[in-house]
């Protein structure tokens, strides 16, 4: 009987193609990128190039030595760990261990935004600024207004996960749609890196 070699596996030889929901998150984020770029460049030209003084008040008076700002990045950042490793449990099917993670995620997320608001609430009721009262009231209010939506819009998203996922209604075979989601929280924390050193550095520092 002749020899007759293997047919090779064409099926496994197959290039491995990302999902509908990567595609679209990836798409979602490089717009998203956009606006941000353009809000950065924004506040670096006016308010650290320039360094326009039309009656507002001085960014170095007003961040420089706020140590609850740096508090606040690193826990937002530090939130990018935790939400990884919730992803990792859901894959493996370890739901408590998923809804522990996902709820340190959000705790952290929130406490970012609960020092946001603190900042703001300073800003606004104890110096009066605004969007309206100086260039630099307009440049950062927009920049980190811009970012703090997105960080409520992520928490929402992660919120409904936990819930849904409390209702028995998460099962593991959702895990690459929560890493999807994930996709869009470490996209809000990278973003957050660059407007913290816009912001709290390179006009503070310089």
């Amino acid at each position: 009987m002749a020899y007759r070699p293997a047919r090779p596996n064409l099926a496994s030889e197959e290039p491995q193609h990302l999902s509908r929901g990567k595609v679209g998150i990836s798409c979602l984020i490089i717009t998203e990128s956009f606006f941000f770029v353009c809000f950065i460049v924004a506040y670096l030209y006016y308010v650290v190039i320039l360094q326009v003084e039309d009656g507002g008040p001085d960014p170095v008076e007003l961040f420089r030595g706020d140590i609850m700002v740096y508090i606040a990045s690193v826990t937002l950042l530090s939130s990018s760990v935790t939400v990884v490793l919730a992803s990792r449990a859901l894959a493996r099917g370890a739901h408590d261990k998923f809804r522990s993670w996902l709820a340190i995620t959000l705790l952290l997320g929130g406490f970012f935004l609960f020092a946001t608001i603190l900042e703001w609430m300073h800003l606004i009721g104890d110096l009066g600024m605004w969007l309206d009262t100086s260039t630099l009231g307009t440049c950062f209010f927009s920049l980190v207004g811009f970012h703090a939506l997105h960080v409520v819009i992520g928490l929402t998203a992660l919120s409904l996960c936990l819930l849904i996922s409390f209702m028995g209604r998460l099962p593991e075979q959702q895990a690459e749609r929560f890493e999807v989601l994930s996709w869009y929280w470490h996209f809000v924390d990278v973003v957050w890196l660059f407007v913290f050193t816009t912001v709290y550095i390179l006009r503070v520092y310089t």
